[in-house]
């Protein structure tokens, strides 16, 4: 499974904050590795300098073999937990698609 950071320019794309994304990512989406291919993770400040109430975002789109892509958007204050609502909403969906193909 390989796992790729974006960041707009209100974010610093730091090797501290890849490899958080990195661990939580392979951790909480690991039982699903044998059909996931890619994860793109795309993370951004909504008001930048301006700041705001649940203005960081996290949109994580994980490409599946042989399926379309999957993606989800979570908003929350801090960006820590932007990043886990967003793993938890996909792993909520990869349960609900990879179920209805395992019922089929």
């Amino acid at each position: 499974m390989q796992i790729q950071l974006n960041t707009d320019k209100n974010i610093e794309g730091n090797e501290r904050l890849e490899a958080y994304v990195n661990e939580k990512i392979g951790s909480s989406l690991n039982r699903f590795s044998d059909q996931i291919t890619r994860v793109e993770v795309h993370l951004s400040d909504q008001n930048g300098d301006k700041g705001g109430q649940d203005d960081q975002q996290c949109r994580m789109e994980v490409r599946l073999k042989g399926l379309q892509p999957i993606t989800i958007t979570a908003r929350e204050a801090q960006m820590e937990q932007a990043i886990s609502a967003a793993i938890d909403k996909m792993k909520s969906s990869l349960e609900t698609t990879l179920g209805k193909l395992a019922n089929r």
